[in-house]
């Protein structure tokens, strides 16, 4: 295959697995807004659903593959023929289809849930892949549950299905139970003992059950993987998928990776915002890259330190994500500093004795108050002054 050695691939199912939260139901106008804008922000695969699950979702894929012309439009399927067939049809308009097939690669999996042996599994894998084929040239395979494999097994299953004409091959951390050194190694394993691998993309898709999502994508792709399957703001089942707006800002910030994607960084804040408001999903203030707080500084010390070079304190500029501009918050843990800029910026010219004064009375008044606003400062100063106001 013909790519970038250096691209990672951005397949965003949001609209799928992130979908399957209960209570998050998206109608298909809801589902149209939020692909297109994840056509804007420049995502290279979106998951449009799972057909054969319901009328709603075989339609989201119908209307999506309408509405989005640039992403690959993906949907989901078991290894089964009726599943597929269901993929097909719902794929009719979309102008880059994919088919995302596969199925369970753990003992786990081949035991208690399928009541099978690997040789049958390996089978109904191959099967499956030369099935979708016959329809559509990309084809993903999915070997569920294969971050608790059996590693010999899963490189036999990675390669027959390659050979079947799999263009790429997922190794999901379906119960986001890998260590971030066992899943890279995993990958590496992959990339060094499967003879044709070469002709497949690995692409990783991880859960954050022990909230090692973003850690294990980042260790696969560091190990050869190049796609990354994720998730506006890491929502998903149980406790979510790889949050896609962290994998992303990492690559950007740590450039000795070598690593890029296509991913316009700047329309990251609206789209969380979108997602959360359609979901009826919050998301938590202190969640990196899109929290409410991920740029608010309440600590005297961290505050002093951004104030006299924000990079103190800032890796990432809330600009690059699209964030209204960083805030100083003040609370009772601020400092002189925090406060002086603060005044300042309504106007307030203060000297030494001055702001040791204000600050005095700014300090009782937060301890009573855990959110000090503008009005907070500004009934302070007239109390602290005569008019001090600029003019």
């Amino acid at each position: 295959m013909l790519h970038d050695p250096n691209k990672v691939y951005v397949f965003d199912t949001t609209l799928r697995d992130g979908e399957q939260v209960p209570g998050c139901q998206l109608t298909t106008p809801e589902k149209i807004e939020i692909a297109k804008e994840l056509e804007s922000l420049g995502v290279d695969i979106i998951e449009a659903g799972f057909p054969i699950s319901s009328p709603g979702d075989f339609q989201s894929v119908v209307e999506l593959s309408k509405a989005v012309s640039q992403p690959i439009i993906c949907a989901l399927t078991r290894a089964n023929k009726g599943d597929i067939d269901s993929a097909v049809a719902a794929l009719q308009h979309a102008k880059r289809p994919r088919i995302h097939t596969g199925i369970g690669s753990s003992d786990m999996h081949i035991k208690h849930k399928f009541n099978s042996t690997r040789e049958e599994i390996l089978a109904r894998a191959v099967d499956a892949v030369k099935y979708a084929k016959k329809f559509v040239e990309d084809i993903e395979f999915y070997a569920e549950d294969a971050g608790r494999a059996d590693i010999n097994f899963l490189a036999t299953m990675v390669e027959a299905v390659i050979a079947a004409g799999a263009t790429v091959v997922n190794i999901p951390d379906t119960n986001g139970y890998c260590l971030p050194d066992q899943y890279g190694s995993k990958i590496k394993f992959l990339k060094d003992h499967v003879q044709n691998i070469d002709q497949a993309i690995i692409s990783v898709h991880c859960h954050n059950d022990l909230g090692l999502a973003t850690a294990n994508s980042i260790a696969g792709l560091q190990n050869g993987a190049r796609q990354i399957e994720g998730t506006i703001n890491g929502i998903g089942e149980r406790a979510g998928n790889t949050s896609i707006e962290e994998v992303v800002m990492i690559l950007k910030t740590h450039k000795e990776l070598g690593l890029h994607t296509n991913i316009n960084t700047k329309n990251f804040y609206e789209l969380s915002r979108m997602v959360s408001s359609q979901m009826r999903m919050p998301v938590q203030p202190n969640k990196a890259i899109v929290g409410s707080n991920a740029f608010a500084h309440s600590s005297g010390i961290h505050q002093d330190g951004f104030l006299k070079n924000r990079e103190n304190y800032e890796i990432i500029r809330p600009e690059d994500v699209g964030f209204p501009d960083a805030s100083i918050v003040l609370t009772a843990r601020s400092g002189r500093h925090a406060l002086k800029f603060h005044l300042e910026r309504l106007g307030f010219a203060l000297n030494k004795e001055e702001l040791a004064k204000a600050y005095h009375r700014f300090l009782t008044i937060a301890d009573r108050k855990l959110d000090i606003n503008d009005e907070d400062l500004t009934a302070m100063m007239s109390e602290t002054l005569s008019d001090k106001r600029l003019a």
